[in-house]
């Protein structure tokens, strides 16, 4: 097994690195270990509690879930919020969310922020389909806003990586834009060491 090397915030973890194991407090309270001795972990890295944009990839999350477990993956999700906000937010969330507010995680996996994350054209068309929906579900009570105050900023980048029960990175995604992650459908294929679907399905359309 390789031994990990210190990293700098702006280094990236590529596919074949290892990282260490350690425990994380999901805001449930349940301890998470990553990675898990025998499942592959997802660990994906969004923005902040009640981001209208993370709502939208996260309910296709949601709603293939049980496929995701059956695949014999664990999900995690890191946001730059305290916990005690996001609490409100993941009540009803059937995977592990964790609270990183002083972002020691971004740091660790080389996860960034920047303003191309709204301004990338690519992002324009999911922002307002997450925008639109956020906001009828605010609406219609279903839904609280998000806090107007962010102290993590709200130009982070996501990430994605799917990690081996002993530590290795067997795949590693890094967001160009605020909605630039992996759909359910390739992340199901690099779990399975298959071709990555070239037209992954559209989430969060229902």
């Amino acid at each position: 097994m390789r031994t990990p090397r210190s990293r700098t915030r702006t280094e990236t973890l590529e596919p074949g690195a290892v990282i260490g194991a350690r425990d994380l407090t999901a805001v449930s309270g349940t301890r998470i270990a990553v990675p898990d001795g025998s499942r592959l972990t997802h660990l994906q890295f969004r923005r902040f509690a009640g981001c209208p944009i993370c709502n939208l990839h996260l309910r296709s999350v949601v709603q293939r879930h049980a496929e995701i477990t059956r695949a014999g993956i664990q999900e995690v999700v890191v946001f730059h919020s305290p916990a005690a906000e996001l609490r409100e937010y993941a009540t009803d969330l059937p995977f592990a969310v964790i609270a990183d507010p002083v972002k020691r995680l971004y740091a660790e996996f080389g996860v960034e922020s920047s303003p191309r994350s709204l301004l990338h054209p690519r992002a324009w068309a999911p922002i307002a389909r997450a925008v639109l929906r956020s906001t009828w579900a605010i609406l219609r009570g279903r839904e609280r806003p998000p806090s107007r105050r962010q102290p993590g900023g709200r130009l982070g980048l996501p990430a994605d990586f799917l990690i081996a029960p002993d530590g290795r990175v067997l795949a590693a995604k890094y967001g160009e834009h605020a909605y630039d992650q992996w759909p359910v459908d390739e992340l199901l294929a690099l779990a399975a060491g298959t071709p990555v679907p070239s037209e992954p399905r559209s989430e969060g359309a229902s």
